[in-house]
């Protein structure tokens, strides 16, 4: 890698990925109702997303993608309304996404749904394709190897996301405490579900 790109690279991706934005919301939103520890496995899969959308860039298919919009509209209402139900059972304080009320045991989301929901929200995200294929090529050196560079940044991507993540997790978790000592279930609920259909709509119009 060119030092001198890295250097500028590093401190650039990380405000982007602290920006708030789908993915980080989503995080937040679960951490508050999942936990830390569960939203981990939601983590792994919009790592897993990004990822998948970073190797796409580099093919060309990012392109081709952006060239048919039409389909990634479809893909993006499909995640968007899948996302706004969750959103509508949590307001309702329903469904294994929600936080249970005091005496009922729910069980807890599944490590794949929470997984599948980063997932499609990674590869959904039009932020991240753009910054792919438009601000990630400024930051390759011609002069060098760019197969080896592409998976210097990438790597340095995931590394920089899942801190991001972590960080939107850690704070609903926290808020979901603080919220919770007035015995605020519903409240919280309703917040969560909120946040979670604000972001399908914002996933489906984005």
């Amino acid at each position: 890698m060119n030092p001198g790109l890295l250097s500028v690279f590093l401190p650039t991706f990380f405000l982007v990925s602290l920006t708030p934005g789908m993915c980080m919301t989503l995080a937040m939103v679960l951490g508050m109702t999942q936990g830390v520890r569960r939203s981990l496995w939601m983590m792994a899969g919009e790592l897993a997303g990004v990822g998948v959308v970073a190797a796409a860039a580099g093919v060309g298919v990012a392109a081709l993608m952006l060239r048919q919009p039409e389909l990634f509209a479809l893909f993006k209402w499909l995640g968007g309304a899948y996302l706004a139900y969750l959103g509508i059972m949590m307001w309702r304080s329903r469904g294994r996404m929600a936080i249970p009320e005091e005496g009922l045991e729910v069980a807890p989301a599944g490590r794949g749904q929470l997984a599948m929901q980063g997932f499609v929200t990674a590869v959904a995200n039009p932020k991240g394709w753009a910054f792919f294929v438009a601000l990630l090529p400024p930051f390759l050196d011609a002069g060098r190897p760019l197969a080896g560079q592409l998976v210097v940044l990438v790597a340095l991507i995931l590394v920089i996301e899942f801190i991001c993540l972590l960080l939107y997790a850690t704070g609903g978790s926290r808020l979901r405490r603080l919220l919770a000592r007035g015995g605020s279930v519903r409240l919280l609920n309703r917040i969560a579900g909120t946040l979670m259909v604000g972001v399908g709509i914002w996933l489906a119009l984005g």
